[in-house]
């Protein structure tokens, strides 16, 4: 059958292999039901049918609805096909097989990062309509691009992702608000406390969602940050899980909206996960956010949107049409300097896509968590305050060393990262393991960045000429505030290390 027909049959809610049981020619043929596969991606139904010696066939899943068999035959005694695998482009398909055992079906695969090892029994018409995929409304089509007032400079806060995963709940959220205000973090800057994956409980009879047993009660908990003069984030995808396998706004998009809303959010982050399996396309990509951000502003609110597509799509050319405030350049950062380094150095996007209510964002901050050296993570701040990168910790804020609360609330690092004229740095000139990176900033001076990326000491000068300037007549040390009438000799930099400094003529 033609893929669009055999799209459209499921779109339908229909099965193959319903429509004409007696054509059964293999072992396989029929609905085959699994009631304990796991819930990452949540097998629930396999359905196959054959005619003429061509078998055709769907696996059904909580994460990506109807999962089409490719190329499936029988084979060394079982049914083997492939499956696209599209978070995965390394691997842009993967092997399945089905073995009948004792009069069930023992389905076997991998699709991204979710094995699957499942027993299935024998299944009725009722049965798979009663576990038909059910596909949203298409969606809406691209509008004029939705106006922002918010994020002047790159937002800061912190994010609970990088330090507990989806092991989050009420109790600690408050403590890091707690934690913003004794530290001096707030008043460094950093305002909001945002929730990411791993809140999300079940849907109600009329289709809201709710929280976790790990969360009593959202609006109670934003009124206490927001008692503690911060705001506060929540997290969602477009598909129907999210990366944690939790509940996603997929089919619920204004319904979710306005519950965030309600609860009193301030801050959505929007995670494609896995809605990449419906939106694969650009244009569908764009949509589904334009959906979201339409419906955060039709609530009235006002919201960060905070778009995470990993950069797919040259997503910083549109990020703003869809609603959005920053948009992730990258997949995830990690605690250690070659993927901090990588993303920061050669993957954060294009400068022409930064600007005031618009920043490229190349995750979060790993600053405090243990995994690099002071020196490292001293470069890790130096480039995202260059980049005019949003600036979210996520480390445990109640366990800050005084090194690390110093790295953050330097306020004159935090000035070159938002500073008002929102550019993003650009690498001038390489000599070796040695760049040299300038910024320019909203009063007329420019801010040089001298970054190290080898594994031993190394010395450069910086001159006039990389600000742009004949002469240099200040210079002011961004880390350590020491101020002077002219640029050194060189500067040594540490292994990967990194020296700041603004100068002006």
């Amino acid at each position: 059958m033609p893929r669009a027909l055999f799209t459209a049959a499921v779109l339908l809610g229909t099965s193959l292999s319903l429509a004409a049981p007696a054509l059964a020619k293999t072992a396989y043929d029929g609905v085959w039901l699994f009631d304990e596969a796991p819930p990452t991606p949540g097998v629930t139904m396999m359905q196959v049918t054959s005619k003429g010696g061509k078998i055709e066939g769907t696996v059904t899943t909580q994460w990506y609805g109807p999962v089409e068999m490719l190329n499936p035959r029988v084979e060394d005694g079982a049914l083997k096909f492939d499956t696209r695998n599209i978070n995965d482009r390394e691997h842009p398909t993967r092997p399945w097989s089905v073995a009948i055992e004792g009069g069930k079906a023992h389905l076997k695969g991998r699709i991204w990062e979710s094995e699957v090892d499942a027993s299935g029994y024998r299944g009725n018409t009722k049965d798979a309509r009663a576990r038909a995929f059910k596909f949203s409304p298409p969606l809406p089509a691209l509008g004029a691009p939705i106006p922002s007032k918010l994020a002047a400079t790159p937002p800061m806060g912190w994010s609970s992702w990088n330090k507990f995963a989806e092991h989050i709940d009420d109790k600690t959220v408050r403590a890091m608000a707690d934690a913003m205000v004794s530290t001096g973090l707030r008043d460094a800057g950093y305002l909001y406390v945002n929730i990411d994956d791993g809140w999300q409980g079940k849907r109600g009879a009329d289709g809201v969602l709710q929280p976790n047993e790990k969360f009593p009660d959202m609006k109670a908990l934003t009124d206490y940050v927001h008692s503690r003069g911060l705001k506060i984030g929540i997290y969602s995808s477009q598909g129907p899980r999210t990366c944690a396998g939790y509940e996603g706004s997929y089919g619920h998009v204004m319904q979710d909206a306005q519950t965030y809303a309600d609860w009193g959010f301030d801050y959505l982050k929007y995670d494609l996960c896995s809605g990449e399996w419906f939106y694969d396309e650009a244009a569908t990509v764009k949509r589904s956010y334009y959906e979201m951000g339409a419906a955060l502003q039709a609530t009235g609110r006002d919201f960060i949107f905070s778009l995470c597509e990993y950069g797919r799509f040259d997503v910083g050319s549109w990020g703003r049409d869809v609603g959005g405030q920053l948009w992730r350049t990258t997949g995830d950062i990690t605690d250690d300097y070659p993927t901090m380094a990588k993303i920061g150095f050669d993957k954060n996007g294009k400068p022409e896509w930064a600007g005031p209510h618009g920043f490229n964002d190349p995750d979060m901050l790993e600053i405090g968590n243990g995994g690099m050296s002071a020196d490292e993570y001293r470069t890790h701040m130096t480039l995202w305050a260059m980049s005019a990168a949003p600036l979210m910790m996520g480390h445990d804020l109640r366990e800050s060393t005084p090194e690390t609360l110093a790295m953050l609330t330097n306020p004159r690092v935090i000035a070159v990262d938002q500073d008002a004229k929102g550019v993003q740095a650009k690498a001038l000139r390489k000599h070796g393991t040695m760049e040299v990176w300038a910024k320019p900033l909203a009063d007329g001076r420019v801010a040089l960045a001298l970054f190290n990326r080898g594994d031993a000491a190394s010395s450069l000068a910086l001159v006039p000429g990389d600000a742009g300037l004949t002469a240099v007549t200040q210079v002011q040390d961004v880390w350590s505030g020491t101020k002077s009438a002219k640029l050194p000799a060189s500067y040594t930099v540490p292994a990967r290390g990194a020296v700041m400094v603004v100068v002006g003529d």
